[in-house]
């Protein structure tokens, strides 16, 4: 067993990484451009370190992309554009808080199509997931974004969206090391993101230095916040990493209310609760099931 001082290096890490990702929803909304053209300046910015990282002496390498690779561009840019439209019309705290299902979304796709029972424990996790998401878009307002429902369900959708990225991730990882497949998928979210944004008429072009600043901060925030996740999943249980980036909502919505003025209602407040324990249970349910510890996910 792995003794607790080799573990606290990673795990302030994932806690450092998971508060810098907790800066995306906030980033989408100061970049002055279009939902989908934020995230397209995401990727934009943060392809170039991805390269130099990967081709750095001693570094992996760009190689070929794989079809795996492929489909996780695929799906992250559609996670990436439904989650910045959830942004800009629910408030910062639902659509971090709903995006984060995607464990329990992950075990309920290998139950329903993989037939990997899952253990009693999971059956709670989902109705608590259920009844906490319920919560959080019944008592939303109107004040919380320009269209708080249709934001919750767009956040909600999220999490399907990231399922599939990570699944696509895992299969991808089988032949390639992680920052190879993150390089690839990124370069093949990125034009996706540029067609979406220019499809629903989008303002690409940041209006001022500020709107610019949001946009390379997105990039670095990418490379760091991602890559040290990424990092510390192959030093720490996977269990742990997954229950500590549940930091990222409660940053995100920490920051809603400094920069933003958002509050939450006390039953908004219950759910993000009651998902955030789904999300735990879901977790544990599944390394009691199978008695190994599964690969963590981290959120987009």
């Amino acid at each position: 067993m792995t003794s607790p001082a080799p573990r606290l290096i990673p795990l302030l890490v994932v806690l450092a990484s998971a508060s810098i990702l907790g800066l995306a929803p906030i980033l989408v909304r100061l970049t002055e451009t279009g939902p989908a053209a934020a995230g397209f300046w995401r990727l934009a910015f943060a392809l170039p370190l991805l390269a130099i990282l990967i081709g750095r002496p001693g570094g992996e390498g760009i190689g070929t992309p794989s079809r795996w690779m492929l489909l996780a561009g695929l799906f992250f840019s559609l996670d990436l554009s439904f989650w910045n439209y959830g942004i800009v019309m629910t408030s910062v705290a639902n659509a971090t808080v709903l995006c984060n299902l995607t464990p329990v979304v992950v075990t309920l796709i290998g139950w329903l199509f993989f037939k990997e029972r899952p253990a009693r424990l999971f059956i709670l996790a989902l109705a608590l997931a259920m009844g906490g998401a319920f919560a959080m878009a019944s008592a939303a307002k109107g004040g919380q974004g320009t269209n708080p429902l249709l934001g919750d369900l767009l956040s909600l959708t999220v999490s399907f969206w990231y399922a599939g990225y990570f699944l696509m991730v895992k299969q991808a990882r089988t032949t390639a090391g992680a920052l190879r497949v993150t390089y690839w998928a990124t370069l093949a979210g990125l034009p996706m993101m540029g067609g979406v944004s220019m499809l629903l008429g989008e303002d690409m072009i940041p209006a001022t230095a500020a709107g610019w600043t949001a946009c390379v901060a997105m990039g670095l925030m990418h490379v760091a916040g991602q890559g040290g996740v990424a990092w510390a999943l192959g030093r720490l249980p996977a269990s742990i990493t997954s229950v500590t980036i549940l930091i990222q909502p409660l940053v995100a919505a920490g920051l809603s209310w400094l920069v933003f003025g958002e509050t939450l209602a006390p039953i908004q407040a219950l759910g993000g609760a009651l998902v955030l324990c789904a999300i735990v249970l879901a977790q544990w349910s599944s390394r009691t099931k199978t008695g190994a510890t599964p690969e963590g996910v981290a959120p987009a």
